[in-house]
């Protein structure tokens, strides 16, 4: 009656619903959006490196309209938060 055979475990041979075998790479695999444009991902090995890499990223891309956009932000974050706490001017001016 099956009292002294072992539980077989079940097998589903499971396929995603919309894997394309023809296609590239694994679908299971982790990836984000920009990892293709980094160039402190991928086979860069040491802290060091990831540092250098970084930097050279920094000083050669860096991009002008982006950098003004993040200063004008920060500006006006800055105005917003002064203007919450009630920040006086007047301690700049001398009478």
């Amino acid at each position: 009656m099956g009292l002294l055979k072992s539980k077989k475990n079940k097998k589903f041979s499971y396929s995603p619903r919309y894997y394309d075998d023809k296609g590239k790479g694994n679908p299971f695999e982790i990836k984000t959006k920009f990892d293709e444009f980094r160039t402190t991902t991928g086979e860069n090995h040491g802290l060091i490196n990831k540092f250098k890499l970084a930097w050279a990223d920094v000083k050669d891309k860096a991009d002008r309209q982006t950098n003004i956009r993040i200063a004008i932000i920060i500006t006006i974050l800055l105005a917003i938060f002064l203007f919450i706490i009630d920040f006086d001017l007047s301690i700049f001016y001398s009478n």
